[in-house]
């Protein structure tokens, strides 16, 4: 958690001695995962995960899906890619953001069900303030329900709202 403070406060060099400190300690630190249950079978997504069958399906609508999300004003927060800016482009941040746990289940979910059903997908950490924002925009453009059940409460996306009242 440390590191990942440092990171969003752009304290490059202290987030690095942080992680340099848990390697020599032999500390792991637990990866954001969320899962998604579709037809009795539990499907699970790490961020920048490719080891799903249908991972390349999952990024060309996910792809689609940015675009359409740009149009109506989505603005990819770049923050949350903890890394940093002098060492990443603009670019792979974004593409970082998009491949976030979340992100991915939701896109899985939004192709491997029927067009209306509400879609769950529970996460092990907080949900990041980019996938909130992202996951509003993709309930409005898809017009479907999305609930994401994070560590602190249950965030029910619909229409572009969250339950949470963008407060989390």
């Amino acid at each position: 958690m440390l590191s990942n403070m440092y990171a969003s406060a752009s304290r490059w060099e202290e987030a690095a001695n942080i992680k340099r400190m848990m390697r020599g300690r032999g500390v792991k630190k637990k990866p954001g995962c969320s899962w998604i249950e579709i037809d009795k079978k539990v499907h699970v997504f790490v961020a920048e995960d490719t080891s799903h069958p249908m991972i390349k399906e999952i990024h060309v609508y996910m792809e689609e899906l940015l675009r359409k999300m740009k149009q109506a004003g989505y603005v990819p927060d770049i923050r949350w890619a903890l890394v940093n800016a002098d060492e990443v482009e603009r670019n792979e941040k974004e593409r970082r953001l998009l491949n976030h746990s979340e992100k991915l289940a939701v896109a899985f979910g939004l192709i491997s069900t029927e067009e209306g059903v509400p879609i769950l997908i529970v996460k092990n950490l907080r949900i990041c303030c980019d996938c909130h924002n992202a996951i509003k925009h993709i309930s409005a453009i898809t017009g479907r329900e999305i609930t994401v059940r994070d560590t602190h409460r249950f965030h029910c996306f619909k229409e572009g709202q969250c339950s949470c009242r963008d407060y989390w």
